[in-house]
């Protein structure tokens, strides 16, 4: 890891620097009401009620939980679960605060701990076996979902307070409350555009800062994680439902963009599933981490947005046989073309960290251009950010002993700045390149989606470049 995370409060200072209050998707300040809980709570039940969720309340308190909803239902290897703990608050005697606190459970790894693995099972405790020995789950954390019903047992989690949620509820029944505060016309301009039952995770700190309307995200990360496939797609989903469209580009070979237009328009059945890898990407000999579960996961989430009503589209944009300088060029075509041709979508272009690079330069080459220099010479609104995590594990191809190509999984070394992901920009574009960096916490190997020899593989050009 070259560089680490700065620290929260710089964070926060880098944050509140903005002219606008609108400095992300994420407020920064708490909705407080003007009504004491016993006014306000009777709204939030209902509103919950009229909003689908089922939930149970604890007795004798403004206090409630809700059931666990599965988002992407069917899906092979998208599907997650959530629940919400929301609580009323008083803020002195005539004025409260609500506080939701949003848990993710995902079938995906990319939510897990760190060196665990991830299990989902029917509670097998019994009155004549209250431990559950001889049962996994004996040995896992479980979420009650309702009374003498099936548990959720695993340790693939997120939890964080949800203060969009706290704002979009507030703002729903501010209005039928018996009078209006003070703090309802001065709170920060969150807006949700689209359906609010669509779920898009804990927000992603310091995204809507850069994911705007014409600005191209350049995110230079290491390959064969769990994690960053699920940050791209967490973050398109955060930025359509703010009612920007968003196009995510793939260092794919470009070749396969007629397949991932196909399978992005389909219902993702058996048969959509098989033409998309049917392409020798996926069968390449030396799989370095771009043809992944965890990019196999990152196509199915797009679908699903897609099918939900959000405006996300997919290009590749990798040319492989070229290399180097050429291979550089011909990216940052791809990418200045598909820019050009949308100019009211935000771009998010997911690369090896090598390619997003602005400045001029490598150890090996001083003349080297990468991607990022090419893209962001011809347009502005471009900024390029360096994958940064905890340590853990990547997918990687490296040169072993013998001088051979060797893939697997490997140690990753990163810096412990949490769980949540996030997005912090330095005060300038840096030595290296980069404006800032993209945060996803502990990293886990993700192994190649399709295993070798299935079919015969591909042009080894064209799937094993990984800078």
């Amino acid at each position: 890891m070259r560089r680490s995370a700065w620290g929260w409060l710089l964070l926060l200072v880098v944050v509140s620097g903005c002219t606008s209050r609108f400095v992300d998707f994420a407020p920064d300040e708490e909705a407080i009401y003007a009504q004491p809980i016993d006014e306000v709570w009777p709204q939030v039940r209902a509103w919950f009620r009229a909003n689908g969720f089922a939930f149970r309340e604890a007795p004798g308190g403004a206090s409630l939980v809700t059931e666990w909803r599965e988002e992407f239902a069917g899906s092979r290897v998208s599907a997650y679960w959530h629940r919400y703990l929301v609580t009323a608050r008083p803020e002195g005697p005539h004025r409260c605060k609500l506080v939701i606190t949003r848990e993710s459970r995902s079938v995906n790894k990319a939510l897990k701990a760190p060196g665990s693995d991830l299990l989902w099972v029917v509670d097998a405790r019994t009155d004549d076996n209250p431990a559950g020995i001889g049962s996994p789950m004996a040995a896992l954390l479980a979420q009650q979902q309702s009374d003498d019903a099936a548990v959720l047992v695993g340790e693939s989690q997120q939890s964080a307070r949800d203060m969009v949620l706290e704002w979009k509820v507030f703002r729903k029944i501010s209005p039928v409350l018996a009078r209006e505060t003070k703090r309802s016309s001065e709170g920060p301009d969150v807006e949700v555009m689209k359906d609010a039952t669509i779920e898009c995770g804990v927000p992603i700190l310091g995204l809507g800062r850069l994911a705007r309307a014409g600005n191209v995200v350049l995110l230079g990360e290491v390959h064969g994680t769990q994690q960053v496939p699920h940050f791209v797609a967490q973050s398109a989903c955060q930025v359509a439902l703010q009612g920007i469209p968003v196009t995510v580009g793939v260092e794919v070979p470009a070749g396969n963009q007629a397949r991932l237009e196909t399978f992005l328009a389909s219902q993702g059945g058996e048969e959509d599933w098989a033409k998309l890898m049917e392409s020798p990407f996926w069968r390449s000999p030396y799989p370095d981490g771009r043809n992944s579960e965890a990019v196999a996961y990152l196509f199915e989430a797009l679908r699903k947005l897609r099918a939900q009503g959000l405006d996300v589209r997919l290009f590749a944009y990798d040319h492989p046989p070229l290399e180097g300088e050429a291979r550089e060029e011909a990216m940052a075509r791809t990418v200045l073309e598909v820019a050009a041709a949308s100019p009211g979508r935000a771009l998010l272009v997911v690369s090896g960290n090598l390619h997003p690079r602005q400045v001029q330069g490598l150890p090996w080459n001083r003349d080297y251009r990468p991607m990022g220099l090419r893209v962001a010479r011809e347009r502005g609104g471009v900024y390029s950010l360096d994958v940064a995590y905890k340590s853990g594990t990547a997918w990687i191809c490296a040169v072993g002993p013998e001088q051979k190509l060797d893939c697997g999984v490997k140690p990753a070394r990163g810096q412990d700045n949490g769980d949540r992901y996030f997005v912090q920009l330095f005060g300038d574009r840096n030595a290296q390149g980069y404006h800032g960096i993209f945060y996803v916490g502990a990293v886990s190997a993700s192994p190649p989606a399709v295993s070798q020899g299935v079919e015969p593989a591909g042009d080894a050009r064209a799937t094993s470049s990984g800078r």
